[in-house]
């Protein structure tokens, strides 16, 4: 398994595109059956059809579970991400709909080793789900604690 990229690969304003996932009926029945989230807005057809929408959506968390999922994947950090520290400013901007294929662009914005402990820090990065029609769906910042040896 690729280890993925190390603390010393990673430099602020270094920016990154993560493969594209099409978001699918059964990622939102699934998830609606995990979270206990059965809004009509995601699992109700005729609801969805005669909302502002038109149609029903993916559950905004489900976007941001695809989007972490996306971008730390073993392909960027592997096995040198110990564990996500948080959000900040996050926004949910517009829905994905069923079908939409959406991928993150991000950006390292701070790389800060930390004191009590140098063999590890955190790299905090400005985050964007876009779908195929490139419009923003959700955006904001995440913080990840990562080894830096």
């Amino acid at each position: 398994m690729d280890s993925g990229l190390a603390w010393t690969d990673l430099e602020v304003g270094r920016s990154f595109r993560s493969p594209g996932r099409t978001v699918t009926e059964t990622d939102v029945v699934m998830f609606a059956g995990m979270t206990g989230d059965y809004s009509p807005m995601h699992v109700d057809r005729e609801f969805a059809e005669a909302s502002p929408f038109g149609e029903r959506i993916a559950h905004g968390l489900l976007g941001l579970s695809i989007a972490h999922g996306l971008m730390l994947g073993r392909e960027l950090l592997g096995r040198n991400a110990i564990a996500f520290l948080g959000l900040s400013d996050w926004r949910f901007r517009a829905p994905i709909l069923l079908g939409d294929t959406v991928h993150v662009d991000f950006e390292v914005v701070e790389l800060r080793v930390r004191s009590k402990d140098p063999g590890q820090g955190v790299l905090t990065f400005e985050a964007e789900l876009r779908n195929q029609r490139d419009e923003v769906t959700q955006s904001g910042r995440k913080a990840i604690l990562m080894k830096t040896a």
